[in-house]
Parts: structure tokens; C-alpha cells; sequence
């Protein structure tokens, strides 16, 4: 199979909710992520959360001794999330401004309020050599502060597309497009991640130049309850041929 210019990180949380929901090691998560990256997976994605309902602290220092694609580990940027940083190192570090109590990631930066603290945050972990990523809305106007933050990529927010798209897909993806072009133009990478499947990934992936990664998870391992996970990572990457 040709291999995609977009790459496929996949988002393996579910997988730990699985496990922690009867203790023990099964799934075991760390075999899952090999097999993953085996399967045809370009990267591994963690967010690890403060009450460790998914991803423990521990699964990030055991998956950075195994995984040799791309280590993304997500968060919010506070004290624990940076030492986690610079203790695993890992490929990219993408930020989203969660409180700890929601339970998925609802809404991107605010890169005027917040410029000032992401700009140290941000300058933080690249000091580390870490690539950094800010996971935000469709809005030209925040994407064109978040060039001023330093962060090397944003991560498109896609939710909006995801609720939209068996409605009007042309109507769903338009703000995306706009905010793609504007990143492009300001030399910002374009990574994309929310509610993205089988359903609208290759819509999405061909419309939207430029487009780096998406991270995926939910769908995915939902998917591959019905088609097993070696199958539907490879469907999966079928959706981001060109």
C-alpha cells in the first residue's frame, strides 16, 4: 500500500480505558502500540489526564521506551504535563487548554488572551527540543496569533466539521480550508483531530492542503471492535491516499 503523505497517529486512550475499567494489564497498552505502529501506524497519541482515568503517568515513561515512530503526548500545559515533557522528550507535544475535570477536549486556544503564557510555555518546551503544536478552532483571526507564540504547529480542532458534515460537507470543511491557508501562509504545520472517521477522514484529508497528521482514536478503536485493529489502521491509511 502507498504510504500516506498525511501521516496516521493514533490516539490509543481508549485502549487504557479499556484496561483500567477491570485493573490487570489486558489490553495490554504497550503491546497495543507496538502492533500499531507493525499494523502501519505513523505515530502513537496519549493525553494523559490528572486522575488518570485512561493514560497513567507510568504508560508515558513505558511507551517512550518503545515506540519508533512518533511519540505525541497532549494536555494541558501545567507544571506535571511540562516535567512529563522533558523527562519522555517526546516527537511533539500538543497543547489544549483543558481543565482537568472536562472529559474530551471542547474547545482550542484563545491566542490573543493567552498569548503572553503560551508564548513561555511554548518557548519552555522547545528549548527541550520538542516540536509544539496548539490544538485551536477554525478561526484565521486566533491562527494568525498563534504565529506569534512560536509554536511550530496548530492542531485543526474538528469537531465542528465532524457534527456538520452529513449535512453539507462543502458547508462543514469551509472554515477549515480558510484556516489551512491562513497557517500555510504563516508557515504554521496543519495537524487535525476530533471526531474524525471512516466516514469523513478522506473528504477531509483531500480537501485541506498541506495537511501534516491527524490524530485519531475514538472512531478508530471503536472500528476496529467491528473490523480488528490491524484492518482498520490499514483502512484507515487507505483514507489518506491521495
Amino acid at each position: 500500500m502507498k504510504i500516506p503523505t498525511t501521516k496516521l497517529s493514533i490516539n490509543i486512550n481508549k485502549i487504557a480505558t479499556l484496561r483500567n475499567a477491570r485493573g490487570g494489564n489486558n489490553p495490554d497498552l504497550i503491546k497495543a502500540a507496538r502492533d500499531i505502529e507493525r499494523f502501519g501506524g505513523q505515530g502513537i497519541t496519549v493525553h494523559p489526564r490528572p486522575d488518570e482515568r485512561h493514560i497513567r503517568r507510568t504508560d508515558v515513561y513505558d511507551l517512550k521506551k518503545v515506540v519508533q515512530t512518533e511519540l505525541n503526548i497532549e494536555g494541558y500545559p501545567d507544571k506535571k504535563f511540562l516535567q512529563l515533557i522533558k523527562d519522555i522528550l517526546p516527537a511533539q507535544a500538543t497543547l489544549v487548554p483543558d481543565p482537568p475535570e472536562v472529559l474530551t477536549s471542547n474547545a482550542g486556544w484563545d491566542t490573543i488572551k493567552q498569548q503572553d503564557y503560551l508564548r513561555d510555555i511554548i518557548a519552555e518546551i522547545k528549548s527541550y527540543g520538542v516540536r509544539t503544536s496548539l490544538f485551536m478552532a477554525p478561526d484565521v483571526k486566533l491562527i494568525e496569533h498563534a504565529k506569534s507564540t512560536g509554536t511550530d504547529r496548530i492542531e485543526l480542532y474538528t469537531e465542528a466539521y465532524a457534527s456538520a458534515y452529513a449535512a453539507s460537507k462543502e458547508l462543514a470543511i469551509r472554515d477549515y480550508i480558510l484556516a489551512a491557508g491562513k497557517a500555510s501562509e504563516l508557515n504554521l504545520g496543519i495537524n487535525a483531530g476530533h471526531d474524525l472517521s471512516l466516514e469523513n477522514l478522506k473528504y477531509f484529508s483531500d480537501t485541506i492542503s498541506g495537511l501534516l497528521e491527524v490524530s485519531i482514536g475514538h472512531a478508530l478503536i471503536c472500528d476496529s471492535i467491528y473490523y480488528g485493529l490491524e484492518n482498520t489502521v490499514q483502512m484507515y491509511l487507505r483514507q489518506l491516499q491521495k
